[in-house]
């Protein structure tokens, strides 16, 4: 019960740092997401923004592993994911290299986060298969523009007892449509850190790791299943050997 109030105010100090910096740099978001020309200048707020969070909640947060992205060059990126703060961490992770979120469209709900948001992510409604095709229609867009598309592949949040979810199809399918190399990325602490259950969190240390590219010049959809696999298993064996 002691524990309780320091739970409720961690949360809610989370909902002011992700709106405050929002309020304050309106302006500038404002005029970088009215043409999708100027998103390169949106990403680089969104940087800022994620370092504001993650530094205020106390997440110490280190990225290992190389830094493989080349500039004028496309990737799909794929990591597990189990916090509010994946987003964050995957912002900061990446340099110089603006990417786009492949999000839930419930999202778009949440008061001024939701208005950005819709604006500057592609939005999937997973019940319908209409909307998960016109994703891959939005993903040509972003991908002709030189940006880089992410994607959580287990499709939502998983249980807090699962380490790691089975993986859906859509990174994959994007990723050999367009023949991207695809990146494996390993959150290790986000779901103790800072998990979806209200009364838990807590500052400290939130490790990331990126993995060697994955190509897939050449592959076709044939070998989605297999790729998928893959790529599944890389960050399984992370996780696993993490928990020894």
């Amino acid at each position: 019960m002691i524990k309780y109030p320091f739970y409720f105010l961690y949360r809610i100090w989370y909902y002011v740092l992700v709106l405050v910096p929002i309020v304050v740099f309106f302006p500038f978001i404002f005029a970088t997401i009215l043409s999708e020309k100027t998103y390169p200048l949106f990403f680089k707020i969104a940087r800022t923004w994620a370092k504001i969070i993650l530094i205020g909640m106390g997440f110490n947060y280190k990225i290992s592993g190389s830094d493989v992205f080349e500039g004028g060059k496309s990737y799909v990126l794929v990591a597990n994911h189990t916090s509010m703060a994946d987003i964050m961490l995957m912002l900061v992770l990446v340099k110089n290299h603006p990417f786009v979120f492949v999000g839930k469209k419930e999202l778009a709900q949440i008061p001024i986060f939701g208005f950005i948001y819709k604006r500057v992510c592609i939005l999937v409604d997973r019940s319908s298969n209409k909307s998960r095709f016109q994703v891959f229609e939005r993903a040509q867009n972003r991908i002709q523009q030189g940006l880089s598309i992410c994607i959580f592949p287990e499709g939502g949040v998983p249980e807090e007892h699962i380490v790691l979810d089975e993986f859906k199809d859509g990174a994959f399918r994007i990723a050999i449509e367009h023949q991207l190399p695809i990146v494996p990325i390993v959150f290790f602490d986000n779901k103790k850190r800072f998990p979806f259950t209200f009364f838990s969190g807590s500052p400290g240390k939130m490790r990331a790791k990126i993995l060697p590219i994955i190509a897939t010049q050449g592959k076709t959809q044939e070998a989605k299943n297999e790729l998928k696999q893959q790529v599944r298993e890389m960050i399984a064996i992370e996780l696993e050997n993490d928990l020894l």
